[in-house]
């Protein structure tokens, strides 16, 4: 018997937790010096200390013993420690152990770019995506219920378009953008389109995901009073202040697309937000409407809108509760189409048994709203990402 249970679910978050030389094999040659060079990324290396950890993960998983121990402990071990956190032979071994018909892949360590986003080295930028790109999709090429995203920076209309092509290229099935806005242009902008036309062309996502978002001001932090630890033991990670703003810059982002007319000019294609909550979404989605009906008179852009933004939302837009937060009035005050299930494998935020706590907030909700959280809304989503076979493959009993 699995996790699931014979249950259909998809899960729409799971990562990897790479080791700091995971990018090398990908990178282009002539570039992989000055990435390892740059002051980020080994700003990076050192606050994860990445190499410490992942020493002794190595050691862990080739251990006999520890290995005998994976299936009793596949949601108890997390992070570094986890069954096919990083050792690609292992994670088909996870998925079925959960009994997950497929799960939406991210990174870990590449989370935001290393910050090249902002940087004025746009080529190293995009050459980082790249070795992202390749290096998520030979993970993922394992097993077909692995679906692999791929990093598009937005800072540069051509070399956007160019990796675009070639993720697509590569068998990514979906892209992943920042939520912060670029540095020169909005991410509305006209000559990102082709971007999107491409998505849409090729039947899959754009996701948001949480650590391409804006940050919280350190100045907030500087109270007088001790740090206040995060989740890891430090406080570089998420405090229930710098909790706050995790969802501030996918709400305007999306509010600007859906003004803009980016959702009406490729109607076909789907955007999801990943681990950045959805409390917020109901409210965002009547203050988004309450903002076109108070404009509409002066904005042409306004006039030319499909629907209600709020309606265009429910239509190209999907979202994954905290496990922490109330789902079921989530779904309640947004429509059974919006949420989907993620488990965080192997995060240390995802829980021991995120089934159990999705299960008890939506004990309210009808049997087809439940089903729609679990699968439906994913598969939406993915489009064809998602293999046929996949969407709904006959449950193991």
């Amino acid at each position: 018997m699995t996790y699931a249970n014979g249950r259909l679910i998809h899960d729409a978050d799971s990562h990897l937790m790479e080791l700091d030389d995971c990018l090398d094999p990908f990178f282009d040659a002539r570039m992989l010096a000055r990435f390892h060079a740059h002051p980020k990324v080994r700003a990076r290396i050192q606050a994860g200390v990445v190499k410490a950890r992942a020493g002794r993960s190595l050691a862990a998983h080739a251990d006999p013993a520890f290995r005998a121990g994976v299936d009793a402990n596949m949601l108890l071990r997390k992070n570094y420690e986890a069954h096919g956190a990083f050792i690609k032979a292992d994670r088909p071994h996870v998925v079925d152990w959960l009994g997950f018909a497929s799960q939406l892949v991210f990174t870990t360590f590449c989370l935001g770019n290393f910050g090249l986003d902002r940087d004025e080295d746009v080529e190293l930028c995009y050459a980082a995506a790249l070795a992202h790109n390749r290096m998520m999709t030979d993970f993922c090429s394992v097993d077909a219920r692995l679906l692999a995203t791929a990093y598009v920076p937005l800072e540069d209309f051509e070399r956007a378009k160019a990796l675009t092509r070639e993720s697509i290229a590569l068998g990514a099935k979906a892209l992943l953008i920042p939520s912060w806005c670029p540095q020169h242009h909005a991410p509305s902008h006209v000559a990102l389109d082709p971007v999107w036309a491409m998505a849409q062309e090729a039947g899959i996502p754009i996701l948001f995901h949480v650590g391409g978002e804006d940050k919280l001001s350190p100045v907030y932090k500087q109270n007088g009073l001790p740090p206040v630890p995060d989740f890891h033991g430090g406080d570089d990670n998420f405090t229930s202040v710098s909790y706050m703003p995790i969802p501030a810059s996918v709400m305007q982002t999306m509010a600007t697309l859906i003004f803009d007319g980016v959702l009406d000019r490729f109607p076909r294609l789907k955007w999801g937000a990943i681990e950045l909550g959805a409390a917020w979404v109901p409210g965002w989605m009547r203050a988004m409407d309450s903002a076109a009906h108070a404009f509409m008179k002066n904005e042409t852009r306004l006039q030319k809108l499909s629907a209600k933004p709020s309606e265009i939302i429910l239509r190209q837009f999907r979202v994954t509760p905290y496990p922490h937060e109330d789902s079921g009035w989530i779904v309640r005050n947004t429509g059974p189409q919006v949420c989907m299930f993620s488990s965080d494998y192997p995060h240390v935020e995802g829980g021991r048994h995120p089934l159990k706590r999705f299960d008890e907030a939506l004990a309210g909700c009808s049997a087809r709203e439940i089903e729609a959280f679990y699968a439906d809304n994913f598969i939406d989503l993915m489009g064809a990402g998602l293999a046929p076979a996949l969407r709904r493959p006959l449950q193991a009993a």
